[in-house]
């Protein structure tokens, strides 16, 4: 915790005679805590003040100021603001010939917002392809346990965040998108890909079908970029 940090919001009686510390706390104006487990821990108990509207917090982990506004803590912001960034890169070869959704290794993250009012904005990048010119496959954003960003249902048409090109042996496809998603929480959550082939084939990550030892045939990355974002 660093200097200001605080435990507990203390309530004073009269005549009470207030050490140098609770007076450097006085002092910050806002009560400073380490994180919400801390700031949530600090109301209520003995001699502490009882939570109620129109309270104050600041919280070191994220640099961010909060209201509590009756029910729930609030991010103060007066325009739309980044609250927080998570950012994940892969750099070796995956492969698949699954036809259900499995992850996509090394493209996961995990995010607390710090207000439940608050969006997590997704960006993902991925250098994919199907085998040869007989097979496309899907990529999935998922929330936790649930696929977000869904295209609608169509026939027996596959259902997923983003299609992955069909090529020839010697290209690929880069997959891009974005979503504003609205997870409603202030608890740790996983944003991470998933991937599948659509028919029996393979699907190639970060790399050609071919993927001989040649200059002509190159390799990339891929990423998944999250920011917790006010409304």
């Amino acid at each position: 915790m660093g200097a200001n940090a605080q435990t507990a919001v203390p309530v004073f009686t009269a005549g009470q005679v207030l050490t140098a510390v609770q007076q450097t706390q006085i002092n910050t104006g806002v009560p400073v805590f380490a994180t919400t487990v801390t700031r949530d821990a600090a109301f209520g108990g003995a001699g502490e003040k009882t939570l109620a509207e129109g309270q104050f917090a600041y919280l070191e982990d994220s640099n961010t100021t909060q209201y509590y506004d009756g029910s729930a803590w609030q991010s103060v912001a007066t325009t739309s603001a980044v609250v927080q960034v998570k950012s994940v890169t892969k750099t070796s070869t995956f492969t698949t010939t699954s036809t259900s959704f499995t992850d996509l290794t090394d493209l996961t993250l995990s995010i607390t917002p710090t207000s439940a009012s608050n969006k997590v904005l997704c960006f993902y990048s991925v250098i994919a392809s199907g085998n040869s010119t007989t097979n496309m496959g899907s990529l999935n954003l998922v929330r936790s346990a649930t696929a977000i960003s869904q295209a609608d249902a169509a026939g027996s048409r596959s259902v997923a965040s983003s299609i992955i090109p069909e090529v020839t042996a010697a290209l690929v496809g880069q997959v891009s998108n974005s979503f504003l998603d609205s997870p409603a929480t202030t608890s740790a959550t996983t944003y991470k890909l998933q991937i599948k082939t659509n028919i029996a084939g393979t699907i190639y990550v970060n790399r050609t079908q071919t993927d001989t030892d040649n200059v002509a045939f190159g390799r990339g990355t891929s990423s998944l970029t999250i920011m917790e974002v006010t409304p």
